[in-house]
C-alpha cells in the first residue's frame, strides 16, 4: 500500500500498545536514498546544534519503527518515540573527494 507525503500530515501517532504519541507535523526526507527517515511532531525551529539534537531526540519518530499506516500511525513501542539509541549525527554518505597530490605534501 503506498500513501502520499500529504496525507502524512496530521495523522495521530500511536504505539502499538495504544499510547498516543502525537500528531504528525512534517516529515523528513532522505533525498538521495528516496526515503522517509523520520515523522516530526512540532516544528523544527532552533536557535543551536544542542537544542535541534534535542528536538530530534524527543519530537522525532524514526520512520523505520513504523508498522502501518492507515487512518493512524502505528509505530513500535520500543526505540521509537523519544528514544534514539544511536543518536548519528546527519552527514552526507557521499566519499569525500581526495586533494590533489599537490596539497597533501606541501608544507
Amino acid at each position: 500500500m503506498s500513501v502520499k507525503l500529504s496525507q502524512l500530515i496530521g495523522m495521530d501517532i500511536y504505539t502499538d500498545t495504544a499510547l498516543f504519541v502525537g500528531k504528525v507535523y512534517d516529515v523528513i526526507l532522505d533525498l538521495q536514498k528516496g526515503e522517509v527517515v523520520r515523522l516530526t511532531m512540532e516544528p523544527i525551529k532552533v536557535a543551536s546544534k544542542e537544542e535541534a539534537k534535542r528536538v530530534f531526540k524527543d519530537k522525532t519518530v524514526l520512520y523505520r519503527s513504523v508498522k502501518a499506516v492507515e487512518k493512524i500511525i502505528i509505530v513500535s513501542a520500543t526505540g521509537s518515540v523519544g528514544i534514539e539509541p544511536e543518536m548519528e549525527d546527519e552527514k552526507p554518505s557521499m566519499p569525500e573527494k581526495p586533494m590533489p597530490y599537490s596539497y597533501r605534501y606541501r608544507k
